[in-house]
């Protein structure tokens, strides 16, 4: 092992590996933590037991800057951006987290590791296509088939519909009808309807079709206690912890979670021309000043009505 290898960095990707993480995930790990073990042996010149606050300073403003070596150990002039800065931050992070609950006393905490400021535009949403692999990964990775459809039946409905994970978590078999529109008493006892997609219902019908379960909850749980008690939820926690994972194991670095899904109802709406008041009525906001932050008009669309309804774009006099 050379003098500044990081310590049982091999036990730490061993680590991620016995916890399911991907193989892909791995590796973008080690490279990561690669990018510190070369920073300390050129820049710092000094082993990783030395390290103090300081040095995280300076790890810091060595990945902003454009003088720096890869991973692979090659010079470059490309900076990199912040999502790209503070995934390796976080590797760092997570790193200093397992030799500390291993106890092997790391010479700076991890939360001695802060991220930088994220300057960005609007709110981020996930690729369309991305959504779509999330939403559709129950069906890849639950192995048993009544978890799969009930999964995949909750993010269809999540997605197609913009509710509120507390409203999801809470719809009764009875707020459905056949045609697929959905009565919710929303926040602030707010009534009003959604609607799913045909392809939503499809999965929502062959879920109920194979349930096995005469509770009034339109999304029962299949473990623990709450399988065992009439009428109970899924908890939000298992909810988004399923997201959270099934985005892992795509390897998807844009988290993701319930309250994205929703988000990225009203963006995709929003960027196809739907018109503000529908997205408020549809995500059962009080104001249409809400949907307007909530949406955060994409670029894209901006630049769509600008091209659409200015008077003199295709004037070409």
């Amino acid at each position: 092992m050379s003098i500044n290898a990081l310590p049982y960095l091999d036990d730490f990707i061993l680590n991620l590996k016995a916890n399911n993480f991907s193989e892909e995930t791995a590796y973008n790990y080690e490279r990561d933590l690669n990018t510190f073990e070369i920073f300390l042996s050129e820049d710092l010149k000094k082993t990783f037991n030395k390290v103090d606050k300081t040095d995280l300073l300076r790890f810091k403003a060595y990945l902003m800057s454009s003088d720096r070596k890869t991973a692979k150990t090659v010079k470059t002039s490309k900076k990199l951006s912040s999502y790209s800065i503070n995934r390796i931050l976080s590797s760092l992070r997570s790193y200093l987290k397992f030799l500390e609950d291993m106890d092997h006393n790391p010479p700076v905490s991890p939360a001695a590791v802060k991220l930088i400021k994220n300057i960005k535009k609007h709110a981020q949403v996930p690729e369309f296509e991305e959504i779509i692999k999330v939403i559709e990964a129950p069906m890849k990775y639950e192995e048993d088939e009544r978890i799969a459809l009930r999964n995949r039946a909750i993010l269809e409905t999540l997605f197609a519909t913009g509710m509120r994970i507390s409203e999801l978590l809470s719809l009764k078999v009875v707020q459905i009808d056949q045609t697929g529109r959905i009565y919710i008493l929303g926040k602030g006892k707010k009534q009003r309807f959604v609607y799913l997609t045909p392809r939503a219902l499809a999965h929502l019908k062959n879920y109920l079709a194979k349930r096995n379960s005469t509770s009034e909850m339109l999304f029962v749980p299949y473990r623990g206690r709450n399988n065992k008690e009439k009428n109970k939820k899924i908890s939000p926690n298992y909810l988004q912890f399923k997201i959270k994972r099934y985005r892992e194991l795509l390897d998807i670095n844009i988290p993701i979670s319930a309250h994205t899904l929703r988000h990225g109802f009203a963006t995709y709406l929003a960027e196809n021309g739907a018109n503000p008041a529908a997205i408020q009525i549809l995500l059962g906001h009080e104001s249409l000043d809400t949907t307007t932050r909530y949406v955060h008009a994409s670029d894209k669309f901006a630049e769509k009505t600008h091209h659409d309804f200015h008077p003199l774009f295709k004037d070409k006099n």
